[in-house]
């Protein structure tokens, strides 16, 4: 089995297992998924969904949250840790969305990539879930999945596992096989504990059991 067919297969039976995988980070408008995701480094995203209701509920639109400063952003946010880098990324990025993008996020991958505390991953994510277009978001449970099953072989390096997974995985396909990849990983294919191979849908293509 090549890699891309073993993708295509892991494609399929993970639709088949989670249909209704999306975005584990709450939000209803796209600014603030651009929020979240900055505070869910090193942090998971359910602490997030509750410290931001906080956050949202003092600074209820980009302006307001542009008009802050970063040490009472960051005394919200703190118990998602690294406070005040986080709180000083969101501050100056609020600040470039208000100035120059009349309260919008920017629509290009690489105008992300500009903004304060937005890498590849955070660039991906709102690509994909924001707008809909191909996107690839190699978090930690995409890269140790995939290494698992054999989809790249022993690269750890974020931006490598993304350019691999390009060469097989249909564009159309990146973005959600990445939010499946994070249910399977938390439910199944865990970090923290050996993983769940007798309840695997996936053991008999994984890399690992072959």
């Amino acid at each position: 089995m090549t890699k891309k067919q073993r993708a295509l297969e892991v494609i399929r039976r993970l639709k088949e297992e989670y249909p209704d995988a999306g975005c584990t980070l709450d939000y209803d408008q796209a600014w603030k998924l651009l929020v979240s995701v900055r505070l869910a480094a090193q942090c998971t995203d359910a602490r997030v969904n509750i410290v931001v209701e906080d956050l949202y509920a003092k600074y209820p639109d980009v302006k307001s949250l542009a008009e802050a400063e970063p040490e009472e952003i960051e005394a919200i946010v703190k118990p998602c840790g690294l406070g005040k880098s986080k709180a000083r990324d969101i501050s100056a990025c609020m600040r470039i969305l208000h100035e120059q993008y009349n309260d919008n996020i920017p629509e290009t991958f690489e105008e992300l990539l500009k903004l304060p505390g937005v890498g590849r991953k955070s660039a991906n994510l709102i690509m994909g879930d924001v707008f809909g277009k191909p996107a690839i978001v190699t978090d930690t449970h995409c890269i140790r999945l995939c290494n698992r099953i054999g989809l790249v072989d022993n690269i750890k390096e974020p931006k490598k596992v993304e350019m691999a997974l390009w060469k097989i995985i249909p564009p159309e396909e990146g973005s959600d096989l990445c939010h499946r990849l994070v249910y399977h990983g938390r439910d199944v294919c865990t970090a923290r504990t050996a993983p769940h191979c007798d309840k695997c849908c996936l053991s008999d293509v994984c890399k690992k059991n072959i």
